[in-house]
């Protein structure tokens, strides 16, 4: 079942098409990466989906209805460009954004002290924000975006300015959020990530989708049939490492056995990064 459906959406700024027909389908309870470089029209499309903007044509739908302004409750936005107020103490910033989003004032201090915890920031809870490092202010509004328990969560470059150890956390939470429950729209230009967390990717540039698809059938599309060869010769010398390419892998196993014993035989496929680097190209080009 899709919980997120973009049909034929386009929008048009001024003379400049920033979408054109756009069309995606995000399955329920999974992790959706939308990619494309700057200026591609990610930030249109989030800004529909957020109600911020509204599309010159086609339709958006949130649960198998058109979506309307009662489901902010049900979605969840970090964006890019963060914004939380210098001057208010912490804690009582978090219980008032997640107020904003309907919860009880109760209910929020429980949630979010619980998640403070769980990010070992309990310590800033009366602290002002002006007082935190950006990571740490990122690491607050990460769980004002999630404290309602939104059914969609909208992520813009959430990894922007951690360190590596803060990316793994916020990474383990995300896949948590998953398999709990969430649907996950995941914005991000680290390819690394969107091959470690998303399920499916769409690929827009110049507002026009050029790719769509689970990470592993285009991974298996756009390979080149080559192979990470090692064997060890028979004539007893050092191992072999060769990459090969062939349509056949069985014509490169023939080979290297008449050679030597087998010792790893692994086809290489394209990153995600390299693909999605070719393909701009090309479409730039044309």
């Amino acid at each position: 079942m899709n919980y997120l459906e973009i049909n034929n959406v386009s929008k048009t700024y001024d003379t400049k098409k920033v979408l054109n027909d756009i069309s995606i389908k995000v399955p329920q309870q999974s992790i959706y990466g939308l990619l494309g470089p700057n200026g591609a029209g990610k930030t249109t499309l989030i800004r529909i989906l957020n109600q911020i903007t509204m599309p010159d044509s086609g339709q958006v739908l949130l649960d198998g209805k058109p979506l309307s302004p009662n489901d902010i409750a049900n979605i969840g936005y970090l964006p890019e460009e963060r914004g939380l107020y210098k001057k208010m103490k912490v804690g009582e910033q978090a219980i008032y954004l997640a107020q904003l989003k309907g919860m009880d004032k109760k209910e929020a201090d429980k949630r979010l002290r619980h998640w403070f915890m769980k990010f070992g920031i309990a310590s800033w809870w009366d602290k002002k924000v002006e007082e935190l490092s950006k990571g740490m202010q990122q690491k607050v509004q990460f769980i004002v975006t999630v404290i309602h328990e939104p059914k969609l969560l909208i992520f813009d470059e959430p990894f922007s300015g951690f360190d590596p150890i803060n990316v793994n956390l916020l990474k383990q939470e995300i896949l948590e959020l998953r398999d709990k429950g969430a649907t996950i729209l995941f914005s991000t230009h680290n390819m690394a990530s969107v091959e470690e967390l998303c399920d499916n990717i769409m690929l827009i540039n110049k507002g026009e989708k050029i790719l769509e698809g689970s990470v592993k059938d285009i991974k298996q599309q756009y390979k080149n049939h080559s192979y990470d060869v090692v064997y060890k010769p028979f004539d007893g010398g050092e191992e072999i490492h060769q990459t090969v390419n062939s349509m056949n892998p069985n014509d490169v196993i023939r080979e290297i056995i008449d050679k030597g014993e087998l010792v790893s035989f692994n086809e290489i496929l394209p990153s995600i990064n390299d693909i999605f680097i070719n393909l701009v190209s090309s479409s730039n080009k044309s």
